[in-house]
């Protein structure tokens, strides 16, 4: 099967039109992209955009042999003027199966919210799913039956479609993924690639031909990331965002409760709200066993609460306990915790404070813990295949 992305901007394109935000300002040259529009072995044309033709003419196709024109967004007719020589464009009906000339098999895939996707069969029996802007597929069976060979979908801006398409086996590992309907929500560049990336997903320039099939290389998602940074860089945010697309996550909170604490309660609301629902939470310091277990995704946050929970425990504030048995019961306690890090089997994205960069503080203790983390985070980082540093909610990849 042959998929030219004429377009895979919004339905408002790339940049949009009179908006000076940060992001359509960037998106000049090979980084605008016009709205999202695909055709299938230049016989099946999945939405319909301003220029289509000539974005066809661009990539080397025509739209001569087009003999199905299918719409995607929430509307009953085209969004432009149809070219002359195409046929009339419309929308299937959820669940019903049209068999074209071409020999493809399209069926309408039923939606969460207005519009309609596309489960394209060529007679080969490659496969394709194609979902619209703002759309996940609403009532997928729980066992699919092979994975897709490439799902184009809003993977920025719904990330849980991915996740779950993969909860039900309709991506697997390999699967394509294509991220379309590019909007000025999501950045553009070098740290669009990186998001998408640790999705599992990719985003190619409008005019792109791509052969499902054949053997390309898939993003290579990191299974042990570090995302360190300040007080309220965003790092926390950048840890969650890099899980979205996992079907099942297990959200490691290692600060617990605080009785009395409006302060911590509306922090942990916080957190909670930003959360999918389908995430499950535990609060425990106990990370050993959960990284030695098998199971989903763990998303630890954060590293510096684990370490204040031990030094408690091990009487690390006390200058003399401290130097008899506090040092030494520390350097065993991260020492195991590496190692559980090292043999795990589970997909880990944990959370740590910079606190090395600022003002030396003012106590023996404070000072100790500054230092007992920056050891804490250069043995867990060494042993992740990728390091983060946020910075005023930018993410700087320093390993991997």
């Amino acid at each position: 099967m042959e998929l030219t992305l004429l377009g895979t901007g919004s339905p408002l394109g790339l940049p949009r039109p009179d908006c000076p935000c940060a992001v359509c300002a960037r998106s000049r040259g090979t980084r605008a992209r016009a709205a999202t529009a695909l055709l299938v072995d230049g016989a099946l044309l999945l939405d319909l955009t301003p220029g289509a033709a000539l974005a066809a003419a661009r990539a080397g196709r025509s739209l001569v042999g087009v003999r199905q024109v299918l719409l995607t967004h929430p509307h009953d007719g085209p969004a432009v003027e149809v070219p002359a020589g195409l046929p009339t464009a419309g929308r299937v009906p959820d669940g019903r199966e049209l068999t074209l000339i071409s020999g493809h098999r399209v069926r309408a895939v039923a939606m969460d919210s207005p519009g309609t996707g596309y489960e394209v069969v060529s007679a080969d029996g490659e496969r394709l799913l194609y979902l619209p802007p703002g759309g996940a597929p609403a009532g997928l069976p729980e066992n699919h039956q092979e994975p897709y060979d490439l799902v184009a979908a809003d993977v920025t801006g719904r990330p849980d479609a991915l996740a779950r398409l993969r909860a039900t086996g309709a991506v697997g590992p390999g699967t394509e993924v294509i991220a379309v309907h590019l909007d000025h929500d999501a950045p553009t560049g070098a740290e669009l690639d990186r998001r998408l990336a640790a999705a599992g997903a990719r985003a190619v320039p409008d005019g792109t031909v791509l052969y499902l099939g054949e053997y390309h290389e898939l993003p290579e998602v990191p299974r042990r990331t570090l995302v360190t940074g300040g007080a309220r860089s965003g790092k926390s945010v950048e840890a969650e965002r890099r899980l979205e697309t996992f079907p099942e996550v297990v959200y490691v909170a290692t600060g617990g409760t605080r009785e009395g604490d409006p302060e911590w309660a509306e922090r942990v609301g916080l957190h909670r709200e930003r959360r999918p629902g389908s995430w499950r939470t535990e609060e425990t310091t106990d990370l050993v066993p959960l990284l030695a277990g098998e199971g989903p995704a763990l998303l630890i946050d954060c590293l510096s609460l684990w370490l204040t929970d031990v030094m408690d425990r091990v009487g690390a504030w006390d200058d003399g306990v401290w130097e008899e048995s506090g040092r030494a019961a520390l350097r065993e306690r991260t020492a195991e915790l590496v190692a559980a890090l090292r043999a795990t089997r589970r997909t880990v994205v944990a959370v740590t404070n910079e606190v090395g960069s600022g003002v030396v503080p003012a106590t023996a203790a404070g000072r100790r813990f500054r230092d007992e983390l920056g050891r804490l985070n250069a043995a867990f980082a060494e042993e992740c295949e990728q390091v983060v540093l946020v910075v005023a909610g930018q993410a700087l990849v320093l390993r991997g």
